[in-house]
Order: structure tokens, then sequence, then C-alpha cells
């Protein structure tokens, strides 16, 4: 398995490093359960805007190992609860979501107030990407 290669890198930016929509499965007691996220590719991980009490959230809690599926790319990875979304820490990468996520972020759904509105983070372990024919096994561990 290689390294995350430059070229692999811009085709993953260009498919993800923006409002996209992704699978995410978690486990829970041996039983997979996916869902389809709004989220979004930097350096590495997604980002996603979430509900610290949803069943997604309690799951990767319990275990944190998690996979995603997009265009032509899977990959397995760890989530963490970075917190309230609106905390001081979060600022940068909430800011790039209200950018990225304009379209819909406070269209009532969410409820910025609430200390359990969150993000989700999950950082990339190893994924495959499919481009221009080519298969690319990706290690993303530094």
């Amino acid at each position: 398995m290689e390294k995350l290669k430059e070229n692999v890198e811009k085709v993953i930016m260009e498919r993800f490093g923006k409002d996209s929509l992704i699978a995410l499965a978690t486990v829970e007691e041996g039983v997979p359960y996916v869902r389809t996220v709004d989220g979004y590719y930097d350096k590495g991980a997604f980002y996603v805007l979430t509900y610290a009490l949803s069943n997604k959230m309690k799951q990767i809690a319990k275990n944190p190992v998690v996979a995603i599926s997009g265009e032509w790319f899977a990959a397995h990875g760890t989530g963490s609860n970075l917190g309230w979304f609106c905390k001081k820490e979060n600022q940068q990468i909430a800011d790039k979501m209200k950018t990225l996520f304009a379209e819909w972020i406070n269209n009532g759904h969410n409820n910025f107030e609430d200390e359990n509105t969150c993000i989700l983070r999950i950082e990339l372990t190893d994924g495959v990407l499919f481009s221009d024919g080519i298969r690319y096994d990706i290690d993303f561990r530094k």
C-alpha cells in the first residue's frame, strides 16, 4: 500500500473537498449500520456536521472504527467527536463548514445553540481510489 501521493490527494480533493454526500458505516454489537452523511474532505480526514446524541455518534463512542464510501472511493478510519460546533477550538473547521455548506447549513435543521450540535472527524487510515482506470491503494497514516 502506498502513501498518499500528490496526484491522488488532488483527485480526492476534487471529488470531496466540497459539500459531498458519502456513506458512513459504523458497527454496534457486530451489526453494521450505514447511512448517508454530508461532509467534506481535508488533509486526510472527513468532517461532518451532526448531533452528538444520534445513533451514529453513540456507536462511534463505543467503537470508533468506521468505513466510508463515495464516488469511486472507499476507506476505513477512526471517528471522533470534536465537540460543540461553536466551541472556540472548532472555529476554523466551523467557518469552513459554513462556507462549504452555505446552501443548507442555516435552513433551520441545525440548532447551533444546542451544545450537542457537533463535528464528527473521520481520520482516514487506508482506502482505495479509482481514477482514470487506475486503482490506488492508499495509506493515509503519516
